[in-house]
């Protein structure tokens, strides 16, 4: 049975049963004693335990963590995605992309409490577990599965964890139930530390936990895999730059390195069992799979969260808030296409680079089903604009026309890929531009141009230099993973993300004009329908004709890119001014005067 149908008859029974007294508080450190459970009761056989940790899954779905805040309104703005590229900051989900958040927002507030939640009833599971007689005692059947459990729950602590870091930094750090806890007023822990503390805790459920091939339908399920993965890139989140929380300045553990080398070795022993998971060799079908409700046969996608039931706690708006607009489409529905793409980020693909119309998208889809060309620029301007393309409700299978918000949509935590391009990292941190780090790019590279590996080969000059082998990791990381709420945590870990904002309205000023690299580059483009499928009649990279073509519909292309929307792009940003961290909710610090605000809040 699909792990998200289980999940979803949790929802509906368990919840309201055996584990009603497991639901954590609604608000971090506010702790309601009438919502305690028995322990004993829950934990006193598989089945209860295995509620237990569906129960701690939970919180990684629905509208305040990957189904909408964490993945679709967290990770931007950056040099790849915006949003609502001509509307100023609004106090809620554009105050996050301008980096001017305040710690009264609701969407700053309602996440830290998801993720806490999350803490709450992962430490529940990892106390009970290993108490219970059939832990040590029971079957092997009976022992197998509470190991597999205690490994699956040791991990998602890590995971919420994770997000709670890489978006706050210096946070409280809860490793017991509530009830147990002494005091609920618990300081900000230092992040290096707590980072030690979840990485050891991911190397004890790397031998619990099954490989795929032992474990079914296990890309919803942490697997091995999953936790050798997450490992690898919590280490190299624990060697990266970040904000100090107490001065905004950026800054870097000195024994950087040795976090290096365990992504290295994680990512190393994953790539030494490709039965486990490789890449799909079909970019396209690998998102397709998503949007289509179906498992990548490649199982490239090692860990994905669940989704179901068509609520905003239990299910995600992938497809809905993002992905091209849909204007009241009679077969597909309505759609809004809040992410735009930076319009420079178009030009950062090679023409013959199959991931760019997989990645973006130049098109809306009117009420008679019928496509119709964007122009070259975000959102919110007339006729739409280019969006983010990976989750397109376009692509459900099956179709679900009408207004419904929730599609069932998974959304994809980490994938074979990103370990090939950690490897890469890891391994030029280490040793320099070495033959094992390009030949795990271009593997990427060339799934990335259809398996054309003339077209997708690097130049010699990468292999030159530690630094210029860098450049060409991080710009595959940029190709590759467009979208998928990474790149604005690899450019912060890098010491990056000041350059690249400046870099692209700098770059985008340029487009807007025609000159540098985008001198010669059309003002004006023309598509065709067909089938009712937008076909677009000109080059993207030649002046545009004099004329239109005959039977063509002409859009704005580089004039489409408006001063507003290069002025808005993070706007509020500034170095070393801690904007790299969110601010910690006001509800948080009027309740536990222990915890200290960030820098800059």
């Amino acid at each position: 049975m699909k792990f998200t149908t289980i999940r979803a008859a949790w929802l509906t029974a368990t919840l309201a049963g055996a584990l009603g007294g497991i639901t954590a508080c609604k608000n971090y450190l506010d702790v309601n004693p009438q919502a305690l459970y028995a322990g004993e009761d829950t934990f006193s056989d598989v089945a209860g335990a295995t509620s237990a940790v569906i129960g701690a899954y939970d919180l990684l779905s629905g509208d305040t963590s990957y189904g909408t805040r964490l993945n679709l309104y967290y990770p931007y703005d950056t040099d790849e995605m915006q949003a609502s590229p001509l509307s100023l900051a609004d106090g809620a989900r554009l105050s996050i992309a301008r980096y001017t958040a305040l710690p009264v927002n609701a969407e700053v507030r309602n996440p830290w409490n998801t993720l806490y939640q999350g803490v709450e009833r992962s430490n529940i599971c990892i106390k009970y577990i290993p108490q219970m007689g059939l832990y040590t005692n029971g079957s092997a059947a009976d022992t197998a599965a509470l190991h597999r459990l205690y490994g699956e729950v040791l991990t998602l602590r890590a995971q919420y964890y994770f997000e709670l870091i890489r978006n706050w930094g210096d946070v409280p750090m809860p490793m017991q139930p509530s009830i147990d806890a002494p005091t609920l007023n618990l300081p900000n822990s230092d992040r290096n530390a707590t980072y030690d503390k979840l990485l050891a805790d991911l190397a004890q459920a790397e031998k619990l936990v099954p490989y795929r091939s032992g474990a079914g339908a296990a890309s919803e399920r942490i697997t091995k895999g999953a936790v050798k993965a997450l490992r690898a890139r919590m280490a190299l989140f624990r060697g990266g730059w970040r904000a100090n929380a107490s001065t905004g300045q950026m800054e870097r553990p000195s024994d950087y390195l040795n976090f290096y080398r365990i992504a290295r070795q994680e990512c190393q022993e994953l790539m030494n069992r490709r039965t486990e998971h490789t890449l799909n060799p079909s970019f396209s079908d690998l998102f397709r799979s998503i949007n289509e409700l179906r498992f990548d046969a490649s199982n490239e996608i090692i860990f994905q969260v669940a989704m179901a039931g068509s609520s905003a706690q239990s299910d995600s708006k992938l497809g809905y808030y993002n992905g091209p607009k849909l204007n009241g489409s009679s077969t597909y529905g309505t759609s809004s296409g809040s992410i735009g793409a930076v319009p420079t980020y178009f030009y950062a693909f090679d023409s013959t680079d199959v991931r760019r119309d997989i990645t973006l998208t130049l098109y809306t889809l009117e009420s008679n089903n019928q496509q119709k060309g964007t122009p070259l620029t975000a959102l919110n301007t007339s006729g739409g604009g280019m969006t983010d393309g990976k989750f397109r409700r376009d692509w459900r299978v099956p179709a679900l026309p009408g207004v419904n918000n929730y599609l069932q949509y998974n959304w994809p935590i980490i994938r074979f890929a990103d370990v090939l391009l950690m490897f890469a990292e890891a391994e030029n941190e280490l040793n320099g531009p070495t033959a094992t780090a390009l030949a795990a790019v271009q593997e990427v590279r060339n799934r990335g141009y259809g398996g054309n590996q003339t077209l997708a080969r690097l130049p010699a000059s990468t292999t030159a230099s530690k630094a210029s082998m860098f450049d060409a990791i991080a710009n595959e990381r940029f190709l590759e993973l467009g979208g998928e709420g990474i790149r604005k945590y690899d450019l912060i870990r890098w010491n990056l993300l000041a350059q690249k904002i400046a870099d692209a309205r700098t770059n985008l000023a340029a487009l807007q004009a025609g000159t540098g690299r985008y001198a010669g580059y059309p003002t004006t483009e023309y598509y065709r329908v067909s089938n009712g499928v937008v076909q677009w009649a000109r080059s993207f990279y030649k002046p545009a004709p004099a004329t239109a073509p005959t039977g063509t519909t002409a859009v704005s292309w580089r004039t489409a890119i408006t001063a507003t929307s290069i002025a808005n792009l993070a706007s509020e940003y500034r170095p070393n001014a801690g904007k790299e961290l969110l601010p910690i909710p006001q509800t948080t610090l009027d309740a536990n005067p222990n915890v200290k605000q960030n820098f800059g809040y």
